[in-house]
């Protein structure tokens, strides 16, 4: 009895080595060789050490076509799994690129869905590592198959628990939209790659020659079509940003985030920032100083960093309470809202209400890109998404005013109209429909006629001085209860982190509905 316990043991470890071999020595060799790691050793080092318990090691798939029934490997192609990454519990899969290129069958996509299957309804993240050619062909339609149950359940997950895809190699045809649907795109510089159609098919139907970098490669993605978040150099720093990402997330939209460890004070005074809003308004300065400079330990998560310059989007703490940053860039085309930047900003309002992270809002926007481009590119469907995730936020939402918020663009940013909590603003603050030389233009058009050379100057620079004194300032706005306090820069982070804690329980009652209808 005990040499058949020994054999079926000895059966068990013989499996379990043959799984863990994947497609063979030579193609873990090729992997290596193009500064690739194998499906298993990403989820090694994404993860907490020894973590990892693994799901369907035995898989194979059952396709008799084109001799397929000769040609199989334990675990069809993915490992799957759950793990934990900073302590907290995550579902995992990782498609092996030595098995079929990672091509996607029948039984392959069976084990991913499972996976997020278990991950949705334990309520935590589920987290996939994308290395694959696309549909395993010799499969057919149950290849496209899978895709779609994926899909599905890509949506189902969406808003109930985070999703996170790693491009860590090719990602093409119905592959491509799995990743698209989920919460952030992590891709690394030269070895990942993402279209629906590639160089050579593209080169057949339309002529254009283009190589895969610059189609689909993490460069472009996340500076041109903006599809990914984040940029990597390397697998290894793919795997930190991964961890830092979810040290900012909750497991589900059914847990409040937690706390963040620091030991920065509170209370202490924000001197550096005293001055980095110019006296002049028309010149430019970073606004990450100030985000900077308020954040604990000065440290920002910043999403989406490569793809519309003009507005800043990521992930901080103040006090240990994890937010939201939205802000204009008066660095970069003033701080403009333009296509790309409402869609940028609008996608992240949404993520952070959907897991009940407090908006922190930083605004200086003189407001929309005018132009024909932006205008043909619907401008007003793009920017009116921007408006509509503030309006829709159920979160805590401060915003702070620290220079110009001019016109529809000062309403969009989270004003008090559209129902953000707290509404704050810098002396520095000019709350207007426009600056004070369109302004002027405009209203005093008739007094300005006829009017020439040093003349014109002089009156025109009298009329200007004289809108600026009566609305280039937070005041006006104060007096109507638009903005609730004016504050001193020095003391920003203290007066943030106090509405913070007093917005903790916030709570409000939406209208019965099914779904509102966004415009996308």
């Amino acid at each position: 009895m005990s040499e058949l316990l020994e054999t079926k043991r000895q059966t068990l470890v013989q499996l379990r080595e043959q799984s863990e071999q994947g497609g063979g020595e030579a193609r873990i060799e090729k992997q290596h060789s193009q500064g690739k790691f194998t499906a298993r050793e990403r989820i090694e080092r994404l993860i907490d050490p020894g973590s990892f318990i693994e799901f369907d090691r035995f898989v194979t798939h059952k396709c008799t076509s084109f001799g397929m029934d000769k040609n199989k490997y334990l675990g069809d192609g993915v490992v799957t799994g759950v793990a934990e990454i900073n302590g907290q519990k995550v579902g995992i899969y990782s498609q092996d690129f030595t098995c079929w290129g990672g091509a996607l069958g029948a039984a392959h996509a069976k084990k991913i869905c499972k996976i997020m299957d278990f991950a949705l309804e334990n309520r935590i993240p589920i987290i996939g590592i994308n290395d694959s050619g696309g549909a395993r062909i010799q499969e057919g339609v149950e290849s496209l198959a899978g895709y779609a149950e994926i899909f599905y359940r890509n949506v189902k997950c969406s808003g109930v628990i985070p999703q996170i895809s790693l491009i860590m190699g090719p990602c093409a045809g119905g592959a491509v939209y799995s990743p698209a649907i989920t919460d952030y795109i992590f891709m690394v510089d030269k070895t990942s790659y993402m279209f629906v159609t590639g160089p050579d098919v593209i080169k057949t139907v339309t002529h254009e020659e283009v190589t895969k970098e610059e189609l689909g490669g993490a460069s472009t993605h996340n500076e041109k079509s903006g599809v990914a978040q984040f940029k990597c150099s390397d697998e290894n720093e793919c795997f930190e940003r991964v961890r830092e990402l979810m040290t900012y997330l909750p497991s589900s939209n059914f847990r409040k985030p937690t706390l963040k460890h620091t030991s920065d004070p509170v209370f202490r005074d924000n001197n550096k920032i005293k001055n980095t809003v110019p006296a002049n308004p028309k010149k430019p300065y970073d606004m990450k100083e100030i985000i900077l400079e308020i954040v604990d330990d000065s440290h920002f998560l910043e999403v989406h960093k490569d793809y519309a310059k003009n507005i800043i989007c990521g992930y901080a703490s103040i006090g240990g309470i994890k937010v939201g940053i939205v802000a204009n860039q008066p660095q970069v085309l003033a701080g403009v809202l333009d296509i790309d930047s409402s869609r940028k900003a609008a996608r992240f309002v949404r993520f952070c209400d959907a897991f009940d992270i407090p908006i922190l809002t930083l605004v200086d926007v003189p407001g929309f890109l005018p132009g024909t481009v932006q205008e043909y590119g619907g401008i007003i469907t793009h920017g009116s998404k921007l408006l509509y995730a503030y309006a829709e936020a159920t979160v805590p939402m401060i915003t702070l005013i620290t220079r110009k918020a001019y016109g529809g663009a000062y309403d969009v940013m989270a004003s008090k109209h559209i129902r953000s909590d707290i509404n704050l603003s810098y002396p520095t603050g000019e709350i207007a429909v426009m600056g004070a030389d369109g302004a002027v233009n405009i209203i005093f058009r008739n007094e300005l006629k006829g009017l020439e050379g040093e003349a014109f100057d002089k009156k025109k620079a009298e009329l200007v001085k004289s809108y600026e004194d009566q609305f280039a300032n937070p005041y006006r706005a104060a007096e109507l209860g638009y903005v609730d306090s004016v504050i001193l820069p020095e003391e920003t982070r203290m007066r943030i982190y106090e509405y913070l804690k007093m917005l903790k329980d916030k709570q409000v009652e939406l209208p019965s509905r099914k779904h509102g209808n966004i415009q996308l």
